[in-house]
């Protein structure tokens, strides 16, 4: 197949990384793969298999991308277009009406929409889930991630379900299993010191470090907490740190490429967020076989921990839970998972359901 995967960037996140992941896969099996991007930037594009071609339409903006995408369309007519996150995921769907080409359109949902835009504070994120409810039913296909964004998605689309499968992400690859064992030199993970309690996000508020940091400062045992990621809150933790007496047991030192080896070795991963789609740090870090805990957020820990068999959930936003929940890690307390349940998330097994989507 001709097959284009269209998003933003290749910016550092879940959906890129997915999609850099997917997009070598295709080509490694002989497809012809190209990456069509809104923008140029990203790190994540150093990952591109050379056997992948990028297509940089240098629009920036959503709106902006409409008449490029539907030339994009109209010239090159791949046999299928796979896009990602809800508003380039409309700008596809309209580029495809507008260019009048056969190419199968397939929409791949990385949120719960009603969580991610229905408390937003612009008018024109507020009104993303109405626009998903009328132009998703012209894409050929909706990937869901989990089943809490299919259930989702099912409601506001009003779609049958078997328009709308669910495909968990290929977080599970080789090279994770590769990386995970690089030595980690970092002095909070050298013999004698202290447990680490370990985190890995963009620092947004999506991801609710707020509410960890809160719970963490009530952590009596001897430990330190790391979060790896970047993002726009980092002042407001680090001065939240502070006021709390934590700031010199808390770390951030921002992006790091391979967060599998910290994994490895932490006492027990936390994931805080408010809300997710499927995330694939959780999924990350219990294939590393740390110990994890996680928010009982919409959607995707309660399905990834198989209802708190493999973690403890928590209610969202609950410090004392939360603590509660560290404690048990830091003790050792927390079962992890076994491999037979890990494989549902391994990339061939995952590449394998898209490219029947794709297909048709």
């Amino acid at each position: 197949m001709r097959i284009a995967l269209f998003t933003v960037s290749l910016e550092v996140g879940g959906a890129e990384r997915v999609f850099v992941t997917l997009a070598n896969r295709f080509a490694a099996r002989g497809h012809a793969v190209q990456m069509v991007l809104m923008k140029p930037e990203g790190a994540l594009r150093q990952e591109l298999s050379a056997a992948v071609q990028k297509v940089d339409l240098r629009t920036y903006r959503i709106w902006r991308t409409v008449l490029p995408l539907t030339r994009y369309l109209r010239r090159e007519r791949p046999d299928v277009m796979l896009s990602t996150l809800s508003q380039p995921n409309l700008i596809a769907i309209l580029a495809r009406r507008l260019a009048r080409v056969s190419t199968r359109i397939v929409v791949r949902e990385a949120n719960t929409p009603t969580q991610e835009f229905g408390g937003a504070g612009k008018w024109k994120d507020r009104i993303v889930p109405a626009l998903i409810a009328r132009f998703y039913r012209q894409a050929d296909a909706v990937v869901a991630v989990a089943r809490g964004v299919q259930a989702d998605l099912l409601r506001l689309t009003r779609l049958p379900q078997s328009r709308v499968p669910c495909i968990y992400n290929p977080v599970i690859t080789d090279a994770l299993l590769y990386l995970r064992e690089e030595p980690v030199e970092h002095a909070w993970f050298q013999q004698g010191a202290p447990q680490v309690v370990l985190a890995v996000g963009r620092l947004t508020p999506q991801k609710d470090f707020a509410t960890l940091l809160r719970a963490f400062a009530q952590v009596s045992a001897p430990s330190n907490l790391l979060i790896l990621g970047e993002g726009e809150e980092r002042a407001a933790l680090e001065q939240l740190a502070r006021r709390l007496g934590i700031a010199e047991r808390v770390q951030m030192p921002g992006y790091e490429p391979n967060p599998f080896k910290y994994m490895r070795r932490a006492a027990v991963f936390v994931l805080s967020s408010r809300y997710e789609g499927l995330p694939n740090a959780l999924i990350q870090a219990m294939a590393c076989g740390c110990p994890v805990v996680a928010t009982d957020c919409p959607s995707g820990p309660r399905e990834i921990l198989d209802g708190g068999k493999y973690g403890v959930l928590a209610p969202v936003g609950d410090v004392n839970a939360l603590t509660q929940a560290i404690l048990q890690g830091l003790e050792g307390r927390i079962p992890t998972a076994p491999p037979e349940w890990l494989q549902q998330f391994e990339e061939n097994h995952i590449v394998e359901q898209y490219l029947r989507v794709l297909e048709g």
